[in-house]
């Protein structure tokens, strides 16, 4: 079963659909197999762009389209506006690719979609796929196989390495879900875990985490009460070398004491349960382990 995105259901709106991240994405995202049904764009509202008609408004896109899925390249000083005007024109999943959203921004918006049962994903995310069905993100689809491993990362970049290496060993994924990394986000890791652990195609997961916050050992906790059918878990936590106190790539990585730090989450979640990887290639590896044991 697909995780929140599919061939035949999700209808999706670009808002932000004529600027340059925008519009390549989009034809990505079409080429694969999306539906992609409109795109925003104030100002240039009654015009086309590779076949898709650009309204003005979400309003207006919902209306003549029927849209349910939102995704968006707007800048960040009008992101959290836009998270909030897909949800009040009824969208009821947003993916929010845009980073550097100011943090007090993201929980306004955050808080507002909650509120009116909007899902958020992301900001700073690269979206997700259901691999043969839908990409909602800026994933490389030729790299993904449909199959039966969840994805679900902090890291765009890993997840792309870690689905390559998956479908090398002949392992599909039934959906890869990239939460994103800022320190206010809209699903976390336990919300997606949930649907994992109750998805009858999803057979294993992998939970690609980072240094910074408690997300991770939350998410452990989730599944060890959870985990009724004994799914595979297998994690791997990167930022293994980086010095206390100092930020590395994502907003939310930083670690403070010994508080998020690498080792600490491996130790967390492997008490858990959750075999951790040393590499992004031992991943295959670990899930056979696990199914066999």
């Amino acid at each position: 079963m697909s995780i929140f995105v599919d061939k035949k259901n999700t209808r999706v709106i670009v808002q932000g659909i004529t600027g340059r991240d925008g519009l390549f994405h989009t034809r990505k995202m079409k080429a694969y197999g999306t539906r992609i049904v409109g795109g925003t764009s104030p100002g240039k509202g009654g015009t086309t762009v590779d076949g898709i008609s650009i309204f003005n408004t979400m309003h207006e896109a919902v209306e003549r389209t029927h849209a349910n899925t939102s995704i968006i390249f707007v800048p960040a000083p009008a992101a959290a506006d836009a998270i909030m005007e897909a949800t009040d024109a009824g969208i009821q999943l947003i993916v929010c690719i845009t980073e550097g959203i100011p943090t007090q921004d993201v929980i306004r918006a955050y808080q507002y979609a909650d509120d009116r049962g909007s899902v958020l994903i992301g900001p700073n995310c690269p979206g997700l796929i259901t691999p043969g069905e839908s990409l909602v993100g800026i994933m490389p689809g030729q790299i993904f196989s449909k199959g039966n491993v969840g994805i679900m990362s902090r890291s765009g970049t890993l997840t792309y390495e870690v689905a390559h290496h998956l479908t090398l060993a002949g392992m599909g994924q039934s959906t890869a879900i990239g939460i994103g990394g800022d320190p206010v986000i809209g699903k976390n890791f336990s919300e997606v875990a949930e649907l994992f652990l109750t998805d009858p195609q999803t057979k294993a997961i992998v939970m690609i985490g980072e240094i910074g916050g408690n997300a991770e050992e939350e998410a452990a906790e989730y599944i060890r009460i959870h985990n009724t059918h004994s799914k595979p878990i297998v994690a791997f936590i990167a930022g293994k070398s980086a010095p206390p106190g100092k930020q590395m790539g994502h907003a939310g990585a930083i670690v403070s004491g010994n508080s998020g730090s690498a080792a600490e989450k491996i130790a967390f979640l492997e008490h858990h349960g959750i075999l951790v990887a040393e590499d992004p290639a031992d991943i295959p590896a670990l899930i056979k382990l696990r199914i066999e044991n």
